[in-house]
C-alpha cells in the first residue's frame, strides 16, 4: 500500500511527531511518497531523513492513501493537491479543532495499524465546484468546506444578488455571504450563525455574513441545484475564498456554484459516533439532567 504524506510546513514546533509518524508508516509496511514543499520543511528544518521515501510534486499514480499532518486546514489543502484522483484521506491532528484530521498524533501508530489490516471505513464528502464567467476559478475549482463571497478594500457592504436554478432567492446587504456543504457547515458558516449539518446530508447552507437586515436568515438548500451569485460592491471588487485560498475579482463577474461530480474520501479508523465528536469538539454538555 502506497502513501501520499502531505502536512504543515509552516509551524516547526507542531511538527515533533513527523518522525514518529514516518517510522509508524514504515512499521505498518507503506510504502512512503512526500509532498515536494512538506518534504523540504521536513529534511532542512526538522532534520529528518526521508531515505527510501519519493517526493513528488503533483499526485503520482498508485497512491492508494493520502495522509495530512497538521489541522483541519492542512488537510483541506491536502484535499485539493488530491482533486480528482479520488484517494481517501487520513488526517493526523497536530492542530487545534480537528474536525476533518481526527487523529491524535499519539494515536497514529494504532490508525496505520488499522488501515494495513483494512479496519476502516471511507466517508465521501461532497465538493463544491466553483465556476467564475464559465471557466473553473483560478485560484482552487472545488471547495470542501466552503465557498466566501467578501467585501474588500473598504467598509461598506456589499450586494450579492443570489438565484436558485435560475429563481431569485434575494439580494443579500452583508459583509459578505458563506456558501458551506456539510463538511464546512462547522467552520466559517458557523462562526457567522449558520446551523450544524450531518456529513451524510445532501445540503448546502448560505449563510450571510453581518447581514444588514435582522430578516435575513441562513438557508439551507438541496445540493443539487446551481447558484449563480452576482456581486455589487462601491469599490468595484470584492474578496473569493475558497477553502481558504482568497482571490480578489471585478464584481463585474459572475459566481457559479454547483454538487462537485466527484467527492472526497475521509478515512475513518475509529470509528467514533459523529455527535460524539461534535460534542467533544464544541464543549457541548452531555447527559446532565
Amino acid at each position: 500500500m502506497i502513501v501520499a504524506l502531505f502536512g504543515n510546513d509552516r509551524q516547526a514546533s507542531k511538527s515533533r511527531y513527523v518522525a514518529g509518524i514516518l517510522a509508524a508508516l514504515r512499521a505498518s509496511g507503506f510504502g512512503i511518497c512526500v509532498e515536494r514543499r512538506f518534504a523540504r520543511f521536513v529534511s532542512k528544518d526538522l532534520g529528518i531523513s526521508l531515505d527510501g521515501c519519493e517526493v513528488f510534486e503533483e499526485m503520482p499514480p498508485g497512491v492508494d492513501m493520502a495522509v495530512s499532518v497538521g489541522g483541519d486546514g492542512t488537510f483541506l489543502s491536502t484535499a485539493a493537491a488530491v482533486g480528482l484522483c479520488q484517494v481517501p484521506i487520513l488526517g493526523v491532528n497536530t492542530g487545534h479543532l480537528g474536525f476533518l484530521a481526527d487523529v491524535a498524533p499519539e494515536r497514529a501508530a494504532d490508525a496505520f495499524r488499522a488501515v494495513a489490516a483494512g479496519q476502516y471505513v471511507v466517508e465521501r464528502h461532497t465538493l463544491i465546484r466553483v465556476i467564475v464567467d464559465g471557466a473553473d476559478c483560478c485560484v482552487q475549482p472545488y471547495a470542501l468546506n466552503e465557498v466566501a463571497l467578501l467585501k474588500h478594500d473598504n467598509s461598506s457592504t456589499i450586494d450579492v444578488t443570489t438565484t436558485v436554478d435560475g429563481e431569485l432567492l434575494t439580494n443579500y446587504t452583508a459583509d459578505g455571504l458563506v456558501v458551506a456543504t456539510p463538511t464546512g457547515s462547522t467552520g466559517y458558516s458557523l462562526s457567522a450563525g449558520g446551523p450544524v449539518i450531518v456529513p451524510r446530508a445532501a445540503a448546502l447552507c448560505l449563510t450571510p455574513v453581518a447581514p444588514h437586515s435582522l430578516s435575513i436568515r441562513p438557508v439551507v438548500l438541496c445540493d443539487d441545484v446551481e447558484l449563480s451569485l452576482k456581486v455589487r460592491s462601491r469599490s468595484g471588487n470584492f474578496l473569493l475564498a475558497v477553502d481558504g485560498k482568497s482571490l480578489s475579482l471585478p464584481d463585474t463577474v459572475r459566481v457559479t456554484l454547483r454538487r462537485a461530480a466527484h467527492t472526497t474520501g475521509v478515512v475513518k479508523v475509529f470509528h467514533k459516533a459523529y455527535f460524539d465528536t461534535l460534542r467533544e469538539k464544541m464543549g457541548w454538555g452531555g447527559t446532565n439532567f
